[in-house]
């Protein structure tokens, strides 16, 4: 633990940077709002998850690891996932436990703990009905149609948090105008549910739980009635959050101290969007070839309050690097977390508002200190035990130096043999052919006097070098 050191945080609250001090130190409490499990997390999702990792594990240090508590929900009951149900002809169930267990895979991937606490929204819908009969009792909500909705203009401070007045939300915003709405700004606390919709019994009838209920209702449950840092992507800054803090607020309690957003992701300076082509998941990266780390590494590279643009030369800068990493720290062991103690600058420069750019610039400095370096790099979360081992893995398979694999090594002796024989016949146009197949399939081909040289480029894609080993090689039938 390192209680001297102090950690500045910017809140959204007061849009200011702030020393960071929990309610107890005995019992730091954070929650960050987790995924909607309908599909697969697009790698926009895995930024808010990557950014609180790190978070975690520098409160995890300062308080200690039984002194912190990390909640992060699971949305499992919502009309994105009824609407996929329906359209696939799946149980609710079945589609939210897949997609749950792809979600903590694929974070598992990029390196990221699992919090303390991952509540599923079915799983408080008791909680979630007491604390709307609590807001209706106090005039704070009201029932009709089956609905009950929050009186937004009932709770004074409503847009603190956005920075906007309610009157600004109405003519800026889109809000569902429903005939039993009092005004167009009230949010749904409750809603019905028909035969073929997941419901629960409830004072109003059978129903179910709007999406902004079940946080204030968990972090409640899980962190009590106040709790030190609320974390979530900038676009859940509104309506989500500013929700939150109004129902909360009626019901009695405290709710969050501090309120961290990140912001966010694009791809080479554009939105990410599917009809621009340039949507993709957390699986589609890994399933091309790109590893947990690199996406690690780029997301860290930018500050968390600032946009981030995921580039693919960001993608290869992040790729060498960590491979240098491994490379330099190949053979030792970390240090235990017990008797390991990170450089002071290292801390402060983390401490400062989660400046990981900065943190991963120190790191980077410590190339001729290979044990240092090793110690700081799992600190945030990069070089662990089973990426080491798989990177020792490749290495010792190499036949033309670091990164290669076995097949990739055989494919590169039939190249040179192909090249050798091109030489002579002065026709290189074979030879040219595989290189661009190579190439397209992310494969890095590096030529001396002497060999050819193939190793896993950034957007490497094994089921396309298969393809061509068995197109033009006879799938491992030479050189073996």
């Amino acid at each position: 633990m390192t209680r001297d050191l102090t950690i500045k945080l910017h809140n959204t609250a007061t849009r200011k940077k702030e020393d960071f001090t929990p309610i107890d130190a005995q019992n730091v409490r954070m929650y960050v709002c987790g995924p909607t499990v309908y599909d697969r997390a697009h790698l926009g999702n895995a930024r808010p998850v990557i950014v609180f990792d790190v978070l975690y594990r520098l409160l995890r240090h300062v308080y200690g690891p039984e002194h912190v508590t990390y909640v992060r929900n699971f949305t499992d009951v919502d009309d994105k996932i009824n609407a996929r149900a329906a359209d696939s002809g799946r149980s609710i169930g079945e589609i939210t436990a897949e997609t749950t267990q792809w979600y903590l895979d694929d974070m598992a991937a990029v390196g990221a703990l699992e919090p303390d606490h991952m509540p599923r929204a079915t799983q408080y819908i008791p909680q979630m009905v007491a604390m709307i009969r609590g807001l209706i009792d106090e005039g704070y909500a009201y029932e009709a149609e089956g609905h009950v909705l929050f009186r937004v203009r009932k709770y004074a401070k409503y847009g603190a948090l956005s920075g906007r007045s309610v009157d600004d939300m109405i003519a800026g915003a889109r809000v569902e105008v429903a005939p039993y709405k009092e005004d167009p700004m009230d949010f749904v606390l409750w809603k019905p549910s028909n035969e073929g919709t997941p419901g629960w019994p409830s004072p109003w009838g059978q129903g179910r739980p709007g999406w902004h209920i079940e946080c204030s209702a968990m972090a409640h449950d899980l962190l009590g009635a106040q709790f030190d840092i609320h974390g979530g992507g900038i676009d859940l800054q509104f309506p989500h959050h500013e929700n939150e803090i109004a129902q909360s607020k009626c019901a009695g309690h405290g709710f969050a101290n501090y309120w961290l957003h990140n912001e966010m992701l694009q791809v080479e300076g554009k939105k990410m969007s599917k009809s621009l082509g340039n949507f993709f998941t957390v699986r589609d990266l890994l399933e091309q070839g790109v590893q947990g780390e690199v996406i690690r590494f780029v997301m860290l590279s930018t500050h968390y309050r600032k946009p981030m643009d995921w580039t693919a030369s960001k993608a290869k800068i992040a790729y060498h690097t960590i491979n240098q990493w491994f490379e330099i720290t190949e053979g030792l062991q970390p240090t235990s977390k017990d008797d390991f103690i990170p450089d002071s600058n290292f801390l402060a420069i983390l401490g400062n508002d989660l400046n990981t750019h900065g943190a991963l610039t120190f790191v980077r400095s410590l190339k001729k200190e290979p044990q240092k370096l090793l110690d700081h790099a799992r600190f945030l979360g990069f070089l662990s035990d089973e990426r080491r081992a798989l990177f020792a893995e490749f290495r010792a398979n190499s036949a033309f130096g670091s990164g290669t694999t076995p097949q990739l090594s055989r494919l590169g002796r039939d190249l040179d043999a192909l090249r050798k024989t091109a030489m002579v016949s002065k026709d290189f146009g074979e030879v040219d052919r595989w290189k661009r197949l190579l190439s397209q399939a992310g494969v890095i081909v590096k030529m001396t006097k002497n060999e050819v040289n193939l190793s896993p480029g950034e957007t490497y894609e094994q089921a396309s070098v298969d393809k061509i080993d068995k197109s033009i090689s006879g799938g491992g039938s030479k050189s073996e």
